[in-house]
């Protein structure tokens, strides 16, 4: 677990069903935290410019990681700050 401290609010967070099968809780939870510290994961440089941008005008973000056993998972946080969402790409 990281040692910073979160940069935004997650607002209610969810799982989809996809998501919950798929990857354990500490998956989750770790992601969760990497995600509200501004550590975007697995993003190409031009993806985590948009979500350094995005924070400081109060859009969508974004982020990519990997569970323990490889899968790939999303943390999308609503622009508005309501609600963040752990889904697999597939669920977008």
């Amino acid at each position: 677990m990281s040692d910073k401290k979160p940069k935004f609010m997650l607002g209610r967070t969810l799982a989809t069903p996809g998501a919950l099968e798929a990857l354990t809780p500490g998956d989750i939870n770790n992601g969760m935290s990497r995600h509200s510290c501004g550590d975007w994961g697995d993003l190409c440089p031009e993806d985590i410019q948009a979500n350094e941008e995005a924070l400081r005008h109060g859009e969508r973000l974004l982020s990519a990681y990997h569970g323990r056993n490889q899968t790939k998972f999303w943390i999308i946080t609503e622009a508005d700050r309501s609600a963040t969402t752990v889904l697999l790409p597939s669920e977008y």
